[in-house]
C-alpha cells in the first residue's frame, strides 16, 4: 500500500530531576552535599533513507517518544542521558510543523486552517536528518548549590520537559523522469515495457492508483529513474479524479514524457486530451509546466484514423516540443523516445549543478 501523506506526534524525552544527598560517612563529619544531576532527555530526529519508499508504516504507529533522562544521585552521579529516537523516513521526504501535539485536534475539519504547517526540512538524500523536538535538560543537583555561605543546600531542580510536536509528513518521489497524461494513455504499460517495474495494467480508467517508479537502464551504464503518475482528468488541480494528491510527485523531475493516446479507443481527442493536462499542470504549479516536456504519441499500432496523429503533431510542433510516435506495446520508437529523455535528464541535472555551486559560491 502506498501511503505519502500523514501526520504523527513526537515527544522528545524529558530530563530527570537532580538529587538531594548529603555524605554521611561515618569518619567525615559534615560531609556536605553530593547530589548529582539529572540526565538530559533524548532527542527526537527524522532521518532519511533508501530503505524505505513509503510511509505507511506511520499510519498505524503515529505517535512516538524518546526516553526520559534518569534521575541523579548521591555521591555526585549523574543519570544517564536518554537515548535520542531515530525516525526512518523515505528519501524525498517532506516535515511540516503542524502545532503543538495537543492544540487542536488532528481530525476537526478545519484542523488544517487553525494551525498552518510550516516546513522544517526536505530531505532529499541518503542520511540526511532534521532534529524535530529537542530533549529536555536534566535538573541540577544540591551539590551544584553549595557557596561559601550555604554549604548544605537542599535545594534541587527538576528536569526540563521535552518538546513535543505535531508533524505531517508528505513524500515526493525523486525521479529524473515523470510520465503524465490522461488515464489510459499507456503509462504503465510503457514504464513495464522500459524497466522492472510492474504496476497493474487493464483497459478500463484508474487503473494506476499509486505511483510507480522504474530504472531505465540505456548502453553504456547510462540509468536514469521514470515515475508513473496515475491518470490526470480535467479539474485534476482542484482535486476531481485522484486529484492533485500525486501531482506533487511530478515536482522533483527533471523532464516530464507526456503520452497522449492517439487511438480511437479512448473516444476523445488528442489534441484536446494534450492541451487539458497542459493547463491542469499549469494550474497545479507553473514551476511544473515550465518543465522541459517531450510529447510521445502512443497506441500507434491501433491507430485507425491518421488524422488524429497528424492534427497532434501539428499542435506539437506549433508549440516547438519534442515529438514522438512511439507503440508501448510492441516498443516501436521507444528506444529514441529514451535517448532523448536522457539527453535531457543530462542537461537538467548539469544545471542544478551549476545551481548549487553557484549558491555554495
Amino acid at each position: 500500500m502506498f501511503v505519502d501523506e500523514v501526520d504523527i506526534r513526537v515527544a522528545a524525552g524529558g530530563g530527570g530531576r537532580g538529587a538531594l544527598s548529603f555524605r554521611r560517612e561515618k569518619f567525615v563529619p559534615r560531609g556536605g552535599p553530593n547530589g548529582g544531576d539529572g540526565g538530559n532527555g533524548g532527542s527526537v530526529v527524522i532521518v532519511a533513507t533508501p530503505r524505505k519508499n513509503t510511509l505507511i508504516d506511520f499510519r498505524y504507529h503515529p505517535e512516538f517518544q524518546a526516553r526520559r533522562g534518569e534521575h541523579g544521585q548521591g555521591s555526585n552521579r549523574t543519570g544517564q542521558d536518554g537515548d535520542d529516537l531515530l525516525i526512518e523516513v523515505p528519501v524525498g521526504t517532506l516535515v511540516f510543523e503542524t502545532g503543538p501535539p495537543d492544540a487542536i485536534d488532528a481530525d476537526a475539519p478545519d484542523a488544517a486552517q487553525a494551525s498552518p504547517p510550516r516546513l522544517l526540512a526536505d530531505l532529499t538524500a541518503d542520511g540526511q536528518r532534521v532534529l524535530v523536538a529537542k530533549g529536555g535538560r536534566g535538573g541540577r543537583g544540591n551539590a551544584r548549590f553549595a557557596t561559601s555561605t550555604n554549604q548544605a543546600p537542599r535545594r534541587t531542580e527538576p528536569g526540563e520537559p521535552g518538546e513535543e510536536r505535531r508533524l505531517r509528513l508528505q513524500l515526493k518521489l525523486l525521479a529524473d523522469v515523470g510520465l503524465v497524461g490522461f488515464p489510459n494513455a499507456g503509462k504503465s504499460t510503457l514504464i513495464a515495457r522500459i524497466s522492472a517495474a510492474r504496476p497493474k495494467i487493464a483497459d478500463y480508467p484508474f487503473t494506476t492508483l499509486t505511483p510507480n517508479l522504474g530504472v531505465v537502464t540505456l548502453s553504456d551504464d547510462r540509468s536514469f529513474v521514470v515515475a508513473d503518475v496515475p491518470g490526470l482528468i480535467a479539474g485534476a488541480h482542484a482535486g476531481h479524479g485522484l486529484g492533485d494528491r500525486f501531482l506533487r510527485h511530478v515536482e522533483r523531475t527533471v523532464v516530464l514524457i507526456h503520452l497522449v493516446d492517439v487511438s480511437s479507443a479512448s473516444g476523445r481527442d488528442p489534441v484536446d486530451d494534450f492541451d487539458v493536462i497542459r493547463e491542469e499542470l499549469r494550474l497545479f504549479d507553473p514551476r511544473v509546466a515550465a518543465k522541459p516536456h517531450i510529447v510521445a504519441a502512443n497506441k500507434i499500432d491501433a491507430l485507425d484514423d491518421p488524422s488524429r496523429l497528424e492534427r497532434l503533431e501539428a499542435r506539437v510542433r506549433q508549440l516547438r516540443l519534442p515529438f514522438y510516435r512511439i507503440s508501448g506495446v510492441t516498443g516501436e520508437g521507444v528506444g529514441k523516445l529514451l535517448e532523448a529523455a536522457w539527453r535531457q535528464v543530462v542537461a537538467g541535472r548539469a544545471a542544478n549543478e551549476a545551481s548549487l555551486a553557484s549558491q555554495n559560491a
